[in-house]
């Protein structure tokens, strides 16, 4: 493996450079619990997080990062500062900019469109906590679009009724989830820390889908209540009743079909007991 840029010690700050002009000085500061994609043209993205501003000290971030191969390191948007607010402005409309935040889910679509829902950070009032707002940066605008959620930390889950789209329902505010994207573009998010309906806070096996379209959210499957135990019926035979216990910081894939892959995480196993799991489940939209 090859040290391809960045520091070879510890707690590196940031160097921003010009915003949106690349350079091979520039560089995102050492940092955990960030988002990335890679665009259809191989360049790597990098968003959020929990490390160091180019002051030398550290928390919560919301710079987005593109590096390209031959062109380094660009910063595309986002505070060069700590614990930044988020500008939300109204629900649709670009020229906004998320808050700072770790713990966030990512896709990217077809039209290599960004999407970050979620995770630990700050509102549009400087509160801190888990949020469950869902943002699409469009690299050829070069803006942040709020497209759904809560402005404001801590906001409950509106389950609707199990698989009907509506635009009153809603994922609770999380951290820790996992999500992919499907052939047809739309957006699935899975378990994570999370606020359910009635305002608990726990471990969730909540599945969730986005329709970028329509603009609504459906819930597909799991619980709507926190630390549940998983059903798991007989290994390798799918079932509609079979589903994974709550859980999160698992790790997930896609395959080639669309179809979902979890691994483990911290959580539920079928006798309700909590702890680390090594349990492998798919999931055939």
């Amino acid at each position: 493996m090859d040290l391809d840029r960045g520091s070879s010690t510890q707690n590196a700050y940031e160097v921003y450079g010009t915003l949106g002009t690349a350079s091979l000085s520039n560089g995102p500061g050492a940092r955990n619990s960030a988002v990335s994609w890679t665009d259809r043209s191989g360049n790597f993205w990098l968003f959020s997080g929990n490390g160091q501003a180019q002051s030398g000290t550290g928390g919560s971030l919301n710079d987005l990062w593109m590096f390209s191969p031959t062109l380094g390191w660009t910063w595309v948007s986002g505070s060069n500062g700590l614990d930044a607010v988020g500008s939300y402005g109204a629900a649709g409309n670009p020229g906004n900019v998320p808050g700072a935040r770790t713990l966030s889910s990512a896709w990217i679509d077809a039209s290599n469109n960004l999407w970050v829902f979620g995770g630990q950070g700050y509102d549009s009032a400087g509160h801190f906590g888990y949020m469950n707002d869902l943002w699409q940066y469009n690299p050829t605008a070069g803006a942040w679009t709020w497209e759904s959620g809560s402005s404001t930390v801590a906001a409950l889950a509106v389950y609707g009724t199990k698989g009907v789209a509506s635009a009153s329902n809603v994922p609770g505010a999380r951290g820790y989830s996992n999500g992919w994207i499907d052939t047809s573009g739309n957006l699935w998010l899975f378990g994570g820390y999370s606020y359910n309906a009635t305002g608990t806070q726990g471990i969730v096996d909540d599945l969730w889908m986005y329709g970028p379209g329509a603009a609504t959210w459906t819930w597909v499957g799991g619980s709507a209540t926190a630390d549940v135990e998983g059903v798991y019926g007989i290994q390798r035979q799918t079932a509609a009743s079979n589903v994974p216990g709550a859980r999160y910081s698992a790790s997930a894939w896609t395959d080639s079909s669309g179809n979902f892959w979890l691994f483990g995480g911290e959580g539920f196993d079928s006798n309700d007991s909590g702890g680390v799991l090594n349990d492998l489940w798919e999931y055939i939209p």
